[in-house]
């Protein structure tokens, strides 16, 4: 949790950015060359994240 909202394992990128990134039209590709920290795992588990709440 960042700020009250659910981030990704320790790092600062709320959940939240990455679905918008997504829905933005982004390739997860796209995603990861932009944040090299991310790594495809990362967006996996926002969706599963997404499914579950």
């Amino acid at each position: 949790m960042c700020h009250g909202k659910p981030c990704i394992r320790g790092l600062r990128y709320p959940v939240e950015m990455i679905l918008e990134l997504l829905s933005s039209g982004m390739t997860t590709e796209e995603i990861l060359e932009d944040y090299d920290d991310l790594e495809r795992d990362d967006i996996f588990a926002v969706l599963a994240y997404v499914t579950k709440t």
